[in-house]
């Protein structure tokens, strides 16, 4: 009998790297599996076996075998004769009755094949990070071609009934969760980095809340998590924020929660929203514990400032060099006499991105001003070096923005977005428009 892992490796070609190539005779095997699956041949136990090995078989296949597996997967679409004749019924339906049944009918032959296969693979223990995964790589690790460009939106369609927000569960983190769960907290983390154990456990304090959205299906897997500072009053810098030694205030005497990062977790879930009911619920849980808590807002980036100023024309922005010497350096945000010079022109700068530049929609172009203007919150104050790390320095010359939430207000303001892109701002915010001396943003 021949040892099994030379059955294997002929049959999977390892390359140098240890992972595997999908030969043809494999890929043959692959496809009739994956037809036995769509096909639940056996029932669901049978067809989760099978799904079982599918998964085990992409783990171990190279990124050209990957896109090979994809691309048979993507293959499976539907029968155009039978969505001709589909479509046929409806058309010729004698009645109400008939036409809804014709109807049901069609909607069954538009549905590719590949949707059942998706479905199948949710059969699987691990189904389901599997194919938040396996879309993560379409998205961020292919070449796009139509069939994985259509593979890819029967994923997401499926992975956004999947991951509807009422199926989500709400935990807060603290410091003794499992650590494995606060290592994917650093590794998550998208706006301010985690540099150690010690900021890690500072951003877990008594006066700290972190919370975040998991899944049934994966429970120890973070989707999206947002950290909060419970202070006394409007924050407008992170060093304070992130400062690892300063004292913990005490939470019951807090007037303001702080929402100074919101990080979404699985890149396989990009496009699929958790943001907006995240805040939500995380408002009404911190309104729940702290009955002193009379504002919410966030200190959030200005993640596309720099390249809106970097698309302006020659005549409205300034020359190449300067610009480098902004964004790409803070020496001089430690000289107090060209930071004060360009406090001004920069903040009025950043007053009309935020107010002026629009998407074709006629929305908000930052993305981060679009969440949470579209969750219902005011564009408050802009802070003058809020944040002077390479990151925020590059995106924004170290600005950052104040969004508050008045719970009374939320829905009308939100409602006001979306219909006419109507943004609620502050007399500060506004004023520097036509003030570029203005102070009144940092007071």
């Amino acid at each position: 009998m021949k040892n099994l892992y030379s059955v294997a490796a002929s049959a999977l070609r390892l390359t140098k790297d240890g992972t595997a190539e999908l030969g043809d005779d494999e890929a043959r095997r692959i496809e009739d599996s994956m037809r036995q699956c769509i096909a639940r041949r056996g029932g669901d136990v049978a067809t989760g076996a099978r799904v079982a090995a599918l998964i085990e078989r992409y783990a171990a296949l190279d990124t050209i075998g990957r896109m090979r597996f994809i691309d048979l997967a993507a293959s499976f679409g539907n029968d155009p004769k039978a969505v001709d004749a589909a479509i046929v019924a409806v058309q010729n339906a004698a009645g109400p009755v008939e036409r809804a049944t014709a109807e049901r009918v069609l909607r069954t032959a538009l549905r590719p094949q590949r949707s059942a296969l998706v479905r199948a693979f949710n059969l699987a223990p691990g189904g389901m990070k599997f194919l938040v995964e396996m879309r993560s790589e379409m998205l961020h690790g292919m070449p796009p071609t139509p069939e994985r460009k259509a593979f890819e939106a029967d994923c997401k369609e499926l992975l956004a009934s999947w991951f509807d927000v009422g199926f989500l569960d709400l935990r807060r983190i603290t410091w003794d969760a499992p650590a494995s769960l606060l290592e994917r907290l650093a590794r998550y983390e998208a706006v301010h980095e985690i540099r150690s154990w010690t900021d890690l456990k500072n951003r877990l304090d008594v006066d700290r809340r972190c919370f975040a959205f998991f899944h049934p299906a994966m429970p120890e897997e973070p989707l999206i998590f947002v950290e909060v500072a419970l202070a006394d009053n409007l924050s407008s810098e992170m060093p304070s924020l992130l400062d690892a030694v300063a004292p913990a205030g005490d939470p019951a005497q807090a007037t303001h929660a702080i929402f100074y990062s919101i990080s979404n977790c699985q890149r396989g879930l990009e496009g699929i929203s958790f943001g907006n009911a995240l805040l939500k619920r995380v408002v009404q849980a911190l309104s729940d514990e702290f009955r002193t808590l009379r504002t919410f807002a966030t200190l959030s980036p200005l993640p596309g400032f720099r390249q809106w100023v970097e698309s302006r024309s020659p005549a409205e922005k300034p020359d190449e060099t300067a610009l480098r010497a902004i964004f790409y350096g803070r020496r001089w945000a430690r000289d107090d006499q060209l930071a004060t010079s360009l406090r001004g022109p920069l903040t009025q700068l950043c007053a009309h991105y935020l107010l002026e530049a629009k998407r074709p929609s006629g929305k908000a172009l930052d993305p981060v001003a679009h969440f949470h203007l579209t969750n219902g919150a005011r564009l408050e104050r802009i802070n003058w070096l809020a944040d002077t790390s390479p990151a925020r320095m590059r995106e924004s010359a170290g600005m950052m923005v104040n969004y508050v939430y008045r719970l009374d207000r939320i829905d009308e303001l939100a409602q006001a977005y979306a219909d006419h892109g109507r943004i609620n701002t502050s007399t500060a915010v506004t004023a520097l428009l036509a003030n570029p001396t203005a102070r009144a943003q940092a007071e």
